[in-house]
């Protein structure tokens, strides 16, 4: 019977194909792939092991892509989780997933508390489609009481690609370091241009005219940016005109 491991030159020689690995000297690992799959003794250490997780993230796109496929067209709209209830912003958060409803979309959120809480109940209450994108975070948050589809997501990145996937658009709520965070996220890929007719409204003019006059005074000054980079967002304190903007530019 043949070698299952390969030629005795090749074990000479200290070198092992295990699928489309291959493996020498110090690398080499005893017994066959088979082996190892069957073998039920042994420590549990190998569902954190980079391997396995590349299985995970796989699950976590396939599990997206089917749960959001036969979405129709989508905004996404963050914000921070910490707006608390009655307050104008978190109002505001409301009026707009209600408005964007009426326009034609589905609202996709993160899916937690504060403004995004408040988009959903606004979609919900028009009696639209509002979806929650949760992260598995160390302090548990859940998935709100207004989402009627979910999904939660282990990485990042994975939740990150289905927020921009699955939306023509963003509309962003007053929000910390994670709304900072997808908000720069977007505008490099319209930048890039990794996405086309994608628009950006940041809702609160109060809230963002700081950060607007960095980018302008600061990030372009120093050549840092371009001045036509700005042109990549819009800014409104009106609901009705933030709607409007993301309706225009995705011609919905």
């Amino acid at each position: 019977m043949g070698d299952p491991e390969g030629t005795e030159g090749l074990r000479a020689l200290g070198e092992q194909r295990l699928g489309p690995v291959l493996r020498r000297r110090e690398q080499v690992q005893p017994g066959t792939t088979d082996q190892r799959l069957l073998d039920t003794e042994g420590d549990s250490e190998w569902v954190h092991t980079d391997p396995w997780r590349v299985m995970r993230i796989q699950s976590e796109f396939v599990e997206g892509f089917g749960a959001l496929a036969e979405l129709p067209s989508a905004i996404s709209v963050f914000g921070s989780a910490r707006t608390a209830l009655g307050t104008p912003e978190y109002d505001a958060g409301v009026r707009i997933g209600r408005a964007l409803v009426d326009a034609g979309f589905a609202v996709i959120t993160g899916g937690g508390p504060g403004a995004m809480e408040a988009a959903n109940k606004g979609a919900r209450e028009a009696h639209g489609i509002s979806v929650g994108l949760g992260i598995e975070l160390p302090f548990e948050q859940g998935l709100n009481q207004h989402v009627d589809i979910g999904v939660n997501f282990r990485y990042f990145f994975v939740r990150k690609t289905m927020f921009v996937k699955y939306a023509q658009g963003f509309v962003v709520l007053p929000g910390g370091l994670g709304t900072l965070d997808e908000l720069f996220e977007a505008l490099t890929l319209v930048q890039t241009r990794k996405v086309t007719r994608f628009p950006i409204v940041l809702f609160g003019t109060e809230y963002w005219s700081g950060l607007v006059d960095w980018l302008r005074n600061t990030v372009v000054a120093q050549g840092k940016a371009s001045e036509r980079d700005l042109l990549l967002f819009h800014v409104t304190d009106d609901v009705e005109e933030a709607v409007a903007m993301v309706t225009k530019e995705t011609g919905h």
